[in-house]
């Protein structure tokens, strides 16, 4: 099967501007809850000065409703963030480094060792209180400054990660310009060295190519996939990085290639609609959810789905 981490209520929203209040991503989150989701990442308890629509973390966490079998969690860049996450109850925490120099000073005012040496103190804690910890890597195959990155870079940092006590490592498309071969050229080598359990993506879809990158990564036995609902989010430190891709659209692109996949593709958009009075973004030309469902169950599951054909 493959687990969705819905990314929407802390990657989604990190770089919108208009005010977001607290009920609403309490509700937002409440209502992914119900659709079938692996993890949501709620939030991030970063400086509310360089990420101000996440400053209400803590209060946030400490209002959703929590589903048994789904994880919440959250990023967390340093020893302050974590005590705040620890309060918040945060089952799961994140921590983020880049694959570029240049991304990583403009993102976090540091080297690439400078942020492993930053974030371990805050791996050593969690590990020794039973946290799971997730690591990104950001610009994973190209960099809005650098350029392209190799791969090779990618697969020693990943192992860095891992040998700190990390043990899910993300691979992101920050700015969406990966190509489905550029994927391929990732795998060969990563995979080669690491184990793929421990390997989950995350693709921006800036030019198109989210859902192709995704279907290409699971080819390989990849089996945990970001995605964010309505493909909302951006890197507010990356220039031209748009929206994550789409958790609706990766859930059907995936079980139309014969998946498992255990997600309501008609529940992610309705919670999407949480937040249309804020962000007023919804886009009308949106399939209806009945258009996208199975016929008589909304559930996208090989188990569970009566079989019938999505309607489009």
């Amino acid at each position: 099967m493959i687990k969705i981490v819905e990314v929407g209520p802390r990657d989604g929203l990190q770089n919108e501007t208009a005010t977001v209040p607290v009920d609403a991503k309490v509700a937002f989150v409440n209502a992914l809850s119900d659709t079938g989701v692996s993890e949501i990442e709620v939030s991030a308890f970063v400086s509310s000065k360089m990420v101000p629509q996440l400053r209400d973390a803590g209060t946030v966490f400490k209002n959703i409703r929590r589903k048994k079998g789904i994880i919440y969690s959250a990023l967390v860049p340093n020893i302050k963030g974590f005590d705040r996450a620890v309060d918040a109850d945060v089952e799961k925490i994140s921590v983020f480094t880049a694959a570029s120099e240049t991304f990583n000073q403009k993102n976090i005012n540091t080297t690439v060792d400078g942020s492993l040496d930053r974030f371990q103190p805050v791996v050593k804690r969690a590990v020794k209180q039973g946290l799971p910890v997730r690591g990104y890597i950001s610009t994973a195959f190209w960099c809005p400054f650098e350029g392209k990155i190799n791969p090779e870079a990618v697969v020693v940092l990943t192992q860095r990660l891992m040998d700190m006590g990390i043990n899910e490592v993300s691979i992101s498309d920050t700015i969406g310009k990966a190509t489905p071969e550029e994927v391929k050229k990732l795998m060969d080598v990563l995979l080669a060295k690491v184990p793929v359990e421990n390997i989950a993506v995350h693709f921006h879809d800036t030019y198109g190519r989210g859902i192709a990158n995704v279907l290409q990564s699971v080819s390989y036995g990849i089996r945990v996939v970001d995605a964010s609902a309505g493909g909302l989010g951006g890197c507010p430190f990356a220039p031209g990085a748009t929206g994550n891709v789409a958790t609706e659209a990766v859930a059907q692109a995936l079980i139309r290639a014969s998946e498992t996949v255990n997600v309501s593709v008609k529940g992610i958009i309705n919670a999407r609609r949480c937040l249309d009075p804020y962000l007023q973004k919804h886009d009308p030309a949106l399939p209806a959810p009945e258009s996208l469902a199975c016929s008589t169950c909304e559930f996208f599951n090989n188990k569970k789905c009566c079989g019938k054909k999505i309607s489009s």
